[in-house]
């Protein structure tokens, strides 16, 4: 994850998590691949917790794979903390993954969501970017109370945003974080029958492969894309990102050589 994502998370957990009690902590999309050095789990070294790490691909860091996409393989109100951080962009159905959440969270539990605002398309699957509001709605769906929603946008110039200034290597990827908290008195039943009709359609469905990219119309080819890249190429794009600035890998991380204060 690259380094704002990770600094976004810890003020979370300093915010909410106190060292005083062992927490059941859950960490949707826990999978550490290539070159990447922080994770979730570093974040709680100094917390009594019960890490549970969980992805839909095994590897270093994960202790439980989703054999269904859109089920976590957890018991229903088992953990005080749920962290998800720069995985929403790639979830297709991300509204059945947070009726998830909010099933496997124990009453007055949180959930510490990070995700994308701005950064170009990576991974083979890049659905989303999300913005306060977004969080507003989740917060609606779920039923789960929205304790803070806020986006690092960038400077403005006048009232708009100055993407200009953006410094290409410290902040030309921008996040929004969402902290949500099941409440007390939660609709258990209403919300088990919403959840489990969205939950078996999306994990029916699956994801966006059965949808191929569309032919784009002449005029339209560079529409999002890289130059270079054909039109009809789904990414990864391989081309540099507009203005030289660094591309991420193929799980979503800036290469640690191109991150300021690496």
């Amino acid at each position: 994850m690259h380094r704002s994502a990770y600094e976004q998370m810890a003020l979370c957990i300093e915010e909410y998590l106190p060292t005083s009690t062992r927490h059941r902590v859950v960490d949707l999309g826990s999978r550490v691949s290539g070159r990447q050095t922080r994770t979730h789990k570093g974040l709680l070294a100094g917390h009594d917790i019960d890490y549970f790490g969980v992805d839909v691909l095994d590897g270093p860091n994960v202790d439980a794979v989703m054999t269904r996409p859109y089920r976590i393989p957890a018991r229903s109100g088992s953990a005080d903390v749920v962290l998800s951080g720069q995985a929403f962009e790639h979830i297709p159905f991300f509204w059945a993954t947070m009726l998830e959440i909010a099933r496997v969270l124990k009453p007055g539990g949180h959930a510490f969501i990070t995700a994308p605002s701005r950064g170009h398309v990576h991974d083979a699957q890049d659905c989303w970017r999300y913005y306060p509001d977004g969080f507003r709605a989740l917060a609606a769906h779920s039923r789960l109370e929205l304790r803070e929603a806020y986006t690092d946008f960038p400077p403005t110039k006048g009232i708009w945003h100055d993407y200009r200034a953006i410094d290409g290597k410290a902040a030309y990827w921008g996040d929004s974080v969402g902290v949500f908290r099941k409440p007390r008195r939660y609709p258990r039943l209403t919300m088990f029958a919403v959840r489990e009709l969205a939950v078996w359609w999306a994990n029916r469905v699956g994801g966006v492969d059965g949808v191929p990219l569309p032919r784009t119309l002449e005029g339209r080819e560079r529409c999002g894309r890289p130059e270079g890249v054909p039109a009809g190429v789904p990414g990864p794009f391989p081309a540099a990102a507009p203005g030289g600035v660094p591309e991420r890998t193929a799980t979503g991380d800036v290469p640690a050589q191109a991150e300021a204060g690496s």
